[in-house]
């Protein structure tokens, strides 16, 4: 009847009416396909999954009959499988997502969430913020349930969560990125973690971890990020670290790690941070930086390292932006060659026992932005130039070098805690020169060139004192 009655249409209407339905069809088939059936035993495994970290408030067979269709929940994602239903494969709860589910202030870590069998990203962000009023444990067993699903675990800002790492968390054999960041965390760096052939991102720090790194996450060649700072580490650092060649940032800062830098971190080829500062480190550097060329921040401060600066070729480091050897034992002279790090914005060479002068060419880096050279025993004087010191402003520190002294001019910009260079005195007379020791703060004694010995010069120049004297009393009466 309705082909009919199209029938009798003007052309121009038919090819309108046409166009109305075919919209309408494909409308109707997008709607049907968001409306593929999620099975009602996975329904309440979320619904109860929430309830565990929101509270038995929320009631979510009401608000969200269709939670991966049509209705939705802010922070859980769903996926349509062969098996033609959708099925849970994310979990986000926390601000750092913008969500509006936030945990219950008694939140605990659902069991049900291990029968979410597709389940690949799982996130907890300040959930379990207290460790003595409501402490919450990460579950031991069950996770092998995730063995064959699980690719991302991040455990974030939850003081409450406390315990130590689970064993059986080794047996996440697709598990590309493990976040657990500042937790309550205790307990030793599980060795299963090195079973994790694919994982991308090791991030364990700002918890309460003691102990060794094991040996074998020497064997995570794929690893791009380990930081594990922050925590309680001992004992020395493994040279199988030398083995991850695919390692950009590597942050072991703020342990007490002990013993000689491995050389074998000299191997990292590609790692662009490197900050191992606030350890117990020594060995020098010469045998650990050779290779690590594509340094941009690399932060060593606060270990007894020891050596010196001059075993190393600078001019080889030319990604590196930021570099701190700050309190490290170093010894002897700043090398010129620091000069030709062009991209170096800041450099931290402070509370060592350098000597010599600090070479005018560091005034030529062009990206320089702070230089801190205070509390060494460096010696001469100054020669930065007036815009070097205006630019720099606070951020040059050389102050605590007893013997260091800058050039004083009027209206000059000065560098705070530097004394002024004793200036010149020149008495000459044919080719005789008096002149006064500049670049240190003793008193200086008078230098005369006249071939013959001090006591000498020092009459000399008190006789000629005498005559100036009565040539002028004379004159004036």
């Amino acid at each position: 009847m309705l082909r009919m009655a199209i029938s009798f249409l003007p052309w121009k209407w038919q090819c309108f009416l046409c166009f109305v339905l075919l919209i309408f069809s494909c409308y109707c088939e997008g709607q049907d396909s968001s409306l593929s059936p999620m099975k009602n035993k996975e329904k309440e495994i979320i619904y109860s999954v929430i309830q565990g970290f929101v509270g038995n408030w929320w009631n979510g067979s009401y608000l969200y009959p269709d939670p991966c269709g049509m209705t939705p929940i802010e922070g859980v994602s769903c996926e349509q499988y062969d098996d033609g239903f959708w099925h849970v494969t994310a979990v986000n709860f926390g601000p750092v997502f913008d969500n509006f589910l936030m945990c219950n202030h008694d939140a605990q870590f659902p069991q049900q969430i291990f029968n979410l069998k597709h389940l690949r990203v799982l996130s907890l962000s300040s959930c379990f913020l207290s460790p003595t009023q409501n402490p919450a444990k990460l579950p031991i067993s069950n996770w092998e349930k995730f063995s064959h699903s699980l690719e991302s675990l991040t455990l974030r800002s939850n003081p409450g969560l406390v315990g130590t790492i689970p064993f059986g968390i080794g047996s996440l054999s697709k598990l590309q990125s493990l976040v657990l960041l500042e937790n309550g965390l205790t307990g030793e760096l599980p060795p299963s973690i090195g079973n994790f052939i694919k994982l991308r991102q090791l991030v364990l720090a700002g918890n309460c971890l003691v102990g060794e790194i094991p040996a074998n996450y020497g064997r995570l060649s794929e690893l791009l990020i380990f930081d594990a700072s922050r925590n309680n580490l001992s004992g020395v650092l493994p040279s199988t670290l030398g083995l991850l060649d695919s390692l950009l940032k590597l942050d072991l800062s703020n342990n007490m790690l002990e013993g000689e830098l491995p050389r074998e971190i000299g191997r990292l080829k590609n790692l662009t941070l490197l900050d191992i500062s606030h350890n117990k480190l020594r060995g020098g550097l010469a045998k650990t930086l050779k290779e690590l060329v594509s340094l941009k921040h690399l932060v060593l401060s606060n270990n007894p390292i020891g050596g010196d600066l001059l075993g190393i070729r600078w001019q080889n480091f030319q990604s590196i932006e930021a570099l701190d050897l700050s309190n490290t034992s170093l010894e002897g002279s700043v090398p010129e060659t620091m000069a030709t790090m062009k991209r170096l914005r800041f450099l931290d060479l402070s509370n060592n026992n350098l000597s010599g002068s600090l070479s005018r060419s560091l005034e030529k880096l062009p990206c320089l932005r702070a230089l801190h050279v205070n509390g060494n025993n460096l010696r001469g004087r100054l020669e930065f130039s007036e815009t070097f010191y205006m630019k720099m402003g606070m951020r040059f520190a050389a102050w605590n070098n007893a013997n260091l002294c800058y050039i004083a001019k009027p209206r000059n910009q000065m560098p705070y805690g530097i004394k002024p260079c004793v200036q010149n005195i020149t008495i000459s007379e044919g080719v005789s020169t008096v002149k006064r020791s500049e670049g240190n703060y003793d008193d200086s004694f008078i230098v005369a060139s006249l071939g013959g010995s001090s006591f000498y010069a020092l009459c000399w120049v008190f006789t000629v004192n005498v005559v100036i004297n009565v040539f002028l009393w004379n004159m004036l009466f």
